[in-house]
C-alpha cells in the first residue's frame, strides 16, 4: 500500500504539469499543424481575376444599345471624352469618344471581333 501512494505521490504532479501546457512540444519546439489534403487556402478561394476580352464579351451578354451595355464598356475602359478624338485603333481608344452611341459603337465593333472561347 506505500508503495503505490509513494508511486502516486511521484506521478501526480508529473501528470498535473502535462496538462498545463498550452500545446504539444517536442523538446522546445511545438508541433506543426498540417492541413487536410483536400483543404483551400484563402488565396487559392479567390476568384480569378478576368481578361479585358473576357469582360468585353460578358458585356456582348446584355441587349445591344442599352444603357447598362455602355455602363458595362465603361467600367473597363472609364471615359475620358476628348472633342479632337483621332479613330479609334484599338478597344482603349474608345473611352476618348464623347458620343454615347458612338462610343457604344466602337466598343461593339471590337468586342464582336474577339474570336470566343
Amino acid at each position: 500500500m506505500r508503495t503505490m501512494l509513494v508511486l502516486v505521490a511521484l506521478l501526480y504532479p508529473g501528470a498535473v504539469m502535462a496538462q498545463q501546457s498550452p500545446s504539444p512540444t517536442v523538446g522546445d519546439k511545438p508541433l506543426l499543424q498540417v492541413k487536410p489534403h483536400g483543404a483551400v487556402s484563402p488565396k487559392a478561394a479567390a476568384p480569378k481575376k478576368q481578361s479585358v476580352a473576357e469582360k468585353l464579351l460578358a458585356c456582348l451578354d446584355i441587349d445591344d444599345g442599352t444603357k447598362g451595355r455602355l455602363e458595362c464598356d465603361d467600367a473597363i475602359f472609364p471615359p475620358k471624352p476628348n472633342p479632337k478624338a483621332p479613330a479609334a485603333k484599338g478597344v482603349a481608344d474608345c473611352h476618348l469618344i464623347k458620343e454615347e452611341d458612338d462610343r457604344l459603337n466602337c466598343y461593339n465593333g471590337f468586342a464582336e471581333k474577339i474570336p470566343k472561347l
